[in-house]
């Protein structure tokens, strides 16, 4: 790799199996998460409890509207696909109100598959990674694993050490990611560091590890960002005008929809341009 950047990643979420597609759901991102009143979240909710905006077709009653009535948390979630896994395969077809028996079961199985489509987006794209591909093999062994894991019944999903899963996955994802910074001199380690609201305007942050970095209403306009690492990066309220996120590493769409910025942001290929910027 050079000191500029390694080759962007390919769309590395082109797989419409970790894509949400709330048409083929349960609304169960609606039921199952909990959330207390803040400035994310205009209500108190208890997990398990449909949110009162659930309608009976599954459909959100002010889904358009969501940020002016104070749901903003709701416009920043992705289950990665696992809302139809759960609904379509795991339960196949048959939904919580039809089959009230099954809710409970249902709505622990849900967290568990999310989770583990999480971790099979961060590895598809790391197989994308010119970078990695000494790690390819243990890569493809993972998400085929990974995969396998969430092809079962709810009992033998229920039975998933998930801590023990994201751990090993955890790692070999950490490897890939030292792979494709290792050529870059200037790279800086803020591995969870605390850096709410901090001036890093023009920031050289090329190749940087910002992975779980608090970066709430951080000022990075036309921060270089190029292949840092940004897993788990808080990037809430965060202004991104002008960055250049070129090839940033496990940068998700939920993480620009927190953030601001505008057209001059660049993003990975994979990635797109949130409505509001």
């Amino acid at each position: 790799m050079t000191e500029e950047h390694d080759a962007a990643p390919a769309a590395a979420t082109d797989d419409r199996r970790l894509r949400a597609d709330c048409s083929r759901c349960f609304a169960l991102c609606c039921v199952v998460p909990a959330f207390a009143a803040s400035a994310d979240f205009a209500i108190t909710k208890p997990a398990g409890q449909a949110c009162p905006n659930l309608q009976d077709d599954f459909r959100c009653a002010i889904h358009t509207r969501l940020p002016e009535r104070g749901f903003r948390g709701c416009t920043v979630y992705d289950c990665f696909g696992a809302g139809q896994r759960v609904a379509q395969g795991t339960f196949g077809g048959t939904d919580w109100r039809r089959a009230p028996q099954t809710a409970r079961q249902m709505f622990t199985v849900f967290p568990i598959v999310r989770d583990l489509h999480e971790l099979l987006w961060y590895l598809t794209e790391a197989l994308t990674l010119v970078s990695s591909e000494p790690l390819h093999a243990e890569l493809s062994e993972a998400l085929v694993t990974t995969e396998r894991c969430v092809q079962g019944d709810p009992a033998s999903i229920l039975e998933l050490d998930v801590a023990a899963i994201r751990q090993d996955v955890n790692a070999l994802l950490l490897r890939a990611s030292e792979s494709a910074r290792a050529g870059i001199r200037t790279a800086k380690d803020r591995r969870g560091a605390d850096l709410i609201g901090a001036k890093l305007r023009g920031a050289d942050l090329r190749g940087a590890s910002l992975r779980g970095t608090y970066l709430i209403g951080a000022d990075l306009r036309g921060a270089d960002l190029r292949l840092a690492d940004l897993t788990g990066a808080d990037l809430r309220g965060a202004d991104l005008t002008g960055a250049d996120l070129t090839g940033s590493l496990f940068l998700i769409q939920s993480q620009l929809d927190a953030a601001r910025g505008d057209r001059t942001t660049t993003l990975p290929q994979s990635l797109h341009h949130p409505a509001h910027w």
